[in-house]
Formats: structure tokens, C-alpha cells, sequence
């Protein structure tokens, strides 16, 4: 009894096919045990927090990065062609499984919430223009603390931002995401592999499509 209970306890966790059914729903003979290449690893469900991430040493001397914390990431805003390092706020959404969500769980195609400031900061020098605008009961100040960050001294300059202006495009539903600070963004990298947060700011339908979502799960719970 006691060398079948240090068995089960040995025991790994294995990607190999012996274990299961045929597509016929017939029963397969296991031919062997498990090997080595056949090793699989639990999850790491990387979570919202201060940086940690583990070295794992895998098959052939090559090596994984397992995070296990992460709190920043790095997410692209395409329509801008512009990367930013910013702060994972939130997880809101995950197709695959609502528990990932309620574990706030950073898996690979996750829906997250990041801070808006480093893009909004960044458009406004770019642009010259003040987005994410609040209902303020006074005039905005924008425009001056424009000027003197950059002097419109040289002709060359003032032409610079008008024609930057021209091709301006900002949608609707990412200005009001602005004015809240926060923005919609989808991981597209996978944390429990390579350490590291990557992904993309949403836009256009797609945005449109994860926001029925969530104003439909608001809708539920109430």
C-alpha cells in the first residue's frame, strides 16, 4: 500500500497521448510510461503585482521565464504606431473562462484595463492637441502649458504640427476611454512562457465588441 501511495505521489504531469481515447471513443493500450519529452509543467497564472519571475531550465538548455507577478506591461496603440511601458490596472474579460478573470489571472488573449496618462501624454506632444478632455468648470490651461514646452519660435515647427494635424484621426471611444484614464487592451504575448507582458490597445470593431461584453455582464449582475 505504502509503495502505491509514493507512486501516485511521484507521479508527473504528463502531455502524452496513452492516457487517452481514441476519436472513435475506443480504448487505447499504453505501450509505454511516461517519458521525459513528454513532461508537462503546471500553470503558472500569472498574477497583478510586484515583479517576480522564475528561470526554468527546459529540454535541450533552453530556458522559459515564468512570471508569477507582473504589474507593467508593454502595449502598442497601431493606429499611432506608438509602444508604451504602462500599468496593468485590471483584468475584465477573458473568453476561455470567467475564473481567470475572478483570479485576475494575465493569460495569453486576456482583456485588461491599463493607465491612459503615458498614451495621453504622448499624443499631446505629438499632436499639440488636448484629448480625454473633462468637463471643467474653468478654461482649459492646455494650450498654455503647450507653448512653453515647445516654443512655436520657428516656422518650420508651427508647420510640423499642422501637418501632423491634417491626418489626425482620434475615434470617439477612445477619447472617452481618455477622459476615465483608463484604456482597453488585449495581452498577446504569453507571461508564463516568456516573462513578460505584451499587447495592443484596442480599436475600432473590436473595441466596439468587448464593450457590448462588459456592458452586457453590468447588465446581468444587476
Amino acid at each position: 500500500q505504502d509503495k502505491k501511495d509514493h507512486s501516485l505521489l511521484t507521479m508527473g504531469i504528463t502531455r502524452g497521448k496513452e492516457h487517452k481515447r481514441r476519436a472513435t471513443g475506443g480504448k487505447r493500450v499504453a505501450l509505454h510510461k511516461k517519458r521525459k519529452h513528454e513532461l508537462g509543467r503546471p500553470a503558472s497564472l500569472t498574477k497583478i503585482g510586484a515583479k517576480r519571475v522564475h528561470s526554468v531550465r527546459c529540454r535541450g538548455g533552453n530556458m522559459k521565464y515564468r512570471a508569477l507577478r507582473l504589474d507593467t506591461g508593454n502595449f502598442a496603440w497601431g493606429s499611432e504606431v506608438s509602444t508604451m511601458k504602462v500599468p496593468i490596472l485590471d483584468v475584465v474579460y477573458n473568453s476561455s473562462n470567467n475564473e481567470l478573470v475572478r483570479m485576475k489571472a494575465l493569460v495569453k488573449n486576456t482583456i485588461v484595463l491599463v493607465d491612459a496618462k503615458p498614451f495621453q501624454k504622448w499624443y499631446q506632444n505629438h499632436y499639440g492637441v488636448e484629448i480625454g478632455k473633462k468637463k471643467a468648470k474653468g478654461p482649459s490651461k492646455f494650450a498654455e502649458e503647450f507653448a512653453e514646452k515647445h516654443p512655436l519660435k520657428h516656422e518650420a515647427t508651427k508647420k510640423k504640427f499642422e501637418e501632423r494635424q491634417k491626418t489626425r484621426v482620434l475615434a470617439q471611444a477612445l477619447d472617452d476611454q481618455f477622459s476615465n484614464g483608463r484604456l482597453l487592451a488585449c495581452i498577446s504575448s504569453r507571461p508564463g512562457q516568456t516573462g513578460r507582458v505584451d499587447g495592443y490597445i484596442l480599436e475600432g470593431k473590436e473595441l466596439d465588441f468587448y464593450q457590448k461584453h462588459l456592458q452586457n455582464k453590468k447588465k446581468n449582475k444587476k
